[in-house]
This record gives C-alpha cells, structure tokens and sequence, in this order.
C-alpha cells in the first residue's frame, strides 16, 4: 500500500512537471514574434525548475555562520547532519577507522577468505565495485571549485571530514551484509533499503511500519538520483570534456552528443546487464588502473614543482585555521572543505552498502573494515592530489575569490592546472575524466535497479527495465543543458541521507555486538 502512495504521488509530480511545460510553451508561443523560441533543453528547465528549486531548497537548507551582510557564509544543515554522523560513530566505536585500517587492508588483499562463504564478489571486488561509484567528476572538479572559495584550508578539512567518514562507512556496510537478502539462485540483494526495513523490524518490532517507510523513501531517491546525477550528469560532463579537447564547435563532435552517448550507453550496458559479478569484474580492474594513471599524472606535476611542496603543505595548515583573504575566512575554508568531501564519498548517503552487500563472506563486520578504506582513497588521496596541483601549479590565485559553481568549470580549471607542467596533460585528464565517469555510470546503475527492484518485490523484468532506462537517460544526458534536472537529482542524492542515518544511528548497536564478537573470536582463535 505504502509503495502504491509512493508511485501515485510520482504520477502526480509528473502531471505538475507537464502542466509547467505545457504552460512554458504556451508562453514561448504567444511571445514568438518578440522573442527566440525556447529550445527543448529551455523547455525541460523550465518545467523542472519550479520543482528542483522547491526539493533543492529544503534538503541544501543553509543558515548564516558568519560572513557579512553583502557576503553572508552559509552552513548547509545536511552537511552538518553528515558530519555529526561521522564523529558519533568515530567515537562510538573507538576511532575504528584508524584501529581498523591495516585490518581492512588484510582482508582486502585476501588474507582471510573463504570461497566458500555465501556472496557473489570478493572483498576487493566489492571495494573497487564501490569506490567505482564515489570516484568521479568530483575529485576533479569538485576540488577546483572548494580551493577557489575556501582556499588552500579547505584541503586540511577535507581530509578530516573524509578520515571521519570511514567510520560511517564501517557502519553502513556492515549493516548492509548483516541485513541482505540471499535469494535461492545466489544473488544477493542489499543495502539500507533491506537494513532499514529488514533491521529495524527486527530489533524494534513495533516499528516495523516506520522501517518499510524509510526503505521506501530511500529506494524511490536511490532510482531517481540515479538516473539523473548517476546517468545523465555524468555522461554529460564526459561529453563536455571530449567537445572541449576535439575543437568545440568546429570540432568533430559537435552536435553530435547523441553519438557519444551511445557509445557510452552501450559500453555501460555490457557491464551492467551482468550484474554485480560483471561489474566486480570490470571495476576490479578499471578502479586501480585510473586511479594508479590520474595519481601518477598528479606526481608528475608535483614533482615538477617539488620545490614548492613544503610551501603548499604550509598554506593548507595555515589556511586551515587562518583562511585570509578567502571567502568566508577559517568558517568558508572548513564548510568548502567538509561539503566536498562529503559530496565526493558519500559516506552517510547509505549508497556503497548496497556494492558491499554482494560479497563473499559469513562475518558481516570483515566488509566494513574493508568499506573504511573507501574515503580514504576517494578523499584522502585523489582529492588531495588535485588540491596539491592546483595549489602549486599557481592555479589557485587565479581561482581565489572565483565565482565559480559549476563541475565544467573546475574541470577546465583543473585542466589548467595540468597543463601548467605538460602541455598535452589535459589530454590524459580526458581519459581520467570518461574513466572516472563510466566506472560512476555502471555503479549507479546497479544501485538504481536494485532500489527499483526493492520496491516491486525483487522482480527481475523491473530489474533489467531500470538499467535499460537508466542507460537511454545516459545518451539523453549528453544531447541536452541539465540546468535544473541535476539540481533535483543532486538534492534526491542527499535526501538518502536522512533515512538512511535515522536507521544506521538505530542500528549501531547491533555493529558494535558483531564488532565485539568478532573480536573476541580472533582473540580466541575461533577465527583465523
């Protein structure tokens, strides 16, 4: 009953979104001969704007922490929300994301495996199968816009605000491989759609209805965040890159974005039809292999200024506490750089659960020593890595005080920067950038089709259905100006957030019971 509300309701937003496009033409008809025609990307904008500003508004909800009247600095309650998760958990369970980090390392090279145990991917696979979904555009260009505002400070709580998402990824994936659903063919299903319903009935019974409430909010943003920031944005950025270096307008690809957007969809398409196993196969591979190219392409810029390494290193910490001159001061140099790590690692958004739900092991707590070492690498090493060669490339004083808001924009900043040590390196950051954008394309892909297939009782023809969905929005994604549509799908995003942590912060005591288990198993040898 509570799924056929949800659906109604989706119907009747959709209704809204025509009536505002009926109306938007409507308009652009009766003033045709005073001004251009409103193109189809005009239209869609248009009619979607009313409804992304109304959802954007309330999930990004900011109050003044600072600043002046003309330049007030705003703090997003939802970073705040994600931020307060990371530190609960961090303490809560004793700084785990540091007691735990060479223990995950362990587990992800295979030291304890077992071939045997119920799941479909290895923990390595499960890891790279994730990380694939949070390493994308924004470590490239998410990075660029936060030092441009906050300064080089931003950088110093970025790596903070990633250490303390490790924490809440330890919790998230536990939760998702102690709560997942085995089905009689050995696939699994998982993630805070399953812990949400599944975990809260079980140890809050007469909660159960709240539970199936969460699950489904959660599973209907899962779908459309998706399809918009997953699909659309990601192949849209790609496209925009590969225009920029072919000539632009004069180029080759120009109005051809259906094009490229085929291509894309079907490469994605013969990864993701697969499912898990094929994703952990590819990821496997392509996750190391992209991020071992843009880090080393990272090195190489560094040590070309290496010189003036120790000098960035200086700028960061004092930037971190100090922040002259920046937006904001010490107040914007923290919010920057909180807000791109959590945009970057999503740790708290529940999404990496439902990867690491899939893999092969009967303790559910071995995947979350192996999930804490996902920001690190997202944040803690590539976002870092660009923050230094935009630092001391010299980029940053021309980006310091920047208006700037837009992922294409700190792509092309970031490509500056590159450029600034070889000038074919912006060519490398064209592959990083298709690579980083598929390995995000083929990862929200799944986690998509199992939200929907959560939602319609685990059905296989929903299942495929989204992903063949999911894959035509990505070439629709690269023939049209987002505007608006990424807005919403940004906000859907962080929607997750809400029910997801309401349930983890529920749940957590049922982490530290199979922690402490654990524990005391390996002590005792039961566990080798």
């Amino acid at each position: 009953m509570l799924i056929r509300f949800v659906l109604i309701g989706l119907l009747w937003l959709a209704a809204g979104v025509g009536a505002h496009a009926q109306d938007a033409a409507a308009t652009t008809a009766a003033t045709v001969d005073e001004t251009p025609a409103l193109t189809l990307d005009q239209r869609i904008d248009a009619a979607v704007k009313p409804v992304s500003d109304a959802v954007s508004g309330a999930i990004f909800f900011a109050v003044r922490v600072g600043g002046t009247d003309e330049a007030p600095v705003m703090f997003p309650l939802i970073l705040g929300w994600l931020i307060l998760a990371g530190l609960v958990f961090t303490f809560y369970f004793r700084f785990i994301n540091i007691r735990g980090f060479v223990h995950g390392f362990k587990l992800i090279r295979g030291d304890y495996s077992d071939p045997k145990s119920a799941g479909e991917v290895s923990h390595f696979q499960a890891l790279t199968s994730a990380v694939s979904g949070t390493v994308g555009l924004g470590n490239i260009a998410g990075v660029a816009v936060a030092v441009s505002i906050g300064g080089a400070g931003a950088t110093f709580w970025m790596v903070l605000a990633g250490l303390l998402g490790m924490s809440t990824k330890f919790v998230e994936c536990t939760l998702g491989v102690k709560y997942r659903l085995m089905k009689a063919d050995g696939t699994v299903s998982g993630g805070p759609m399953y812990y949400l319903s599944r975990g809260i009935a079980e140890n809050y019974p007469g909660l159960k209805g709240f539970g199936k409430v969460l699950a489904t909010v959660f599973a209907v943003c899962t779908m459309f965040g998706a399809i918009g920031a997953g699909s659309m944005f990601q192949a849209n950025q790609a496209y925009a890159q590969f225009f920029a270096i072919t000539g632009g307008d004069a180029g080759p690809l120009a109005g051809r974005g259906w094009l490229f957007g085929i291509v894309i969809a079907v490469l994605a398409g013969l990864v993701v039809i697969g499912g898990i196993k094929r994703i952990g196969s590819v990821t496997s591979k392509l996750v190391p292999a992209m991020a071992a190219m843009y880090v080393l392409g990272c090195l190489v810029v560094i040590g070309m200024h290496l010189d003036q390494v120790p000098a960035a290193f200086v700028s960061i910490f004092e930037g971190a506490f100090t922040a002259e001159g920046v937006t904001g001061g010490v107040i914007g140099a923290l919010i920057q750089g909180f807000r791109r790590a959590a945009f970057s690692n999503e740790a708290g958004l529940g999404s990496a659960a439902i990867a690491h739900s899939a893999v092969r092991t009967n303790e559910p707590v071995t995947e979350g020593f192996v999930a804490l070492w996902e920001p690190f690498i997202d944040t803690v090493v590539i976002c870092t890595m660009t923050a230094l060669v935009i630092i001391i490339s010299g980029e940053l004083a021309a980006l310091q005080g920047s208006t700037l808001s837009g992922t294409a924009q700190g792509v092309q900043l970031t490509s500056q920067a590159f450029a600034s040590a070889v000038s074919w390196f912006p060519y490398l950051l064209t592959v990083a950038v298709f690579l980083f954008a598929f390995s995000t394309i083929i990862t929200w892909a799944y986690y998509g089709a199992k939200a929907a297939s959560f939602l319609a009782n685990e059905s296989k023809v929903v299942l495929y259905g989204f992903k063949l969905f999911f894959l035509s929005m990505a070439v629709v994604g690269c023939t049209m100006n987002l505007g608006s549509i990424v807005d919403i799908a940004d906000a859907l995003l962080f929607i997750m957030a809400i029910p997801n942590l309401i349930g983890v912060y529920m749940l957590m005591p049922v982490v530290k019971r199979e922690l402490e288990s654990y524990q005391a198993r390996r002590r005792s040898g039961e566990l080798r």
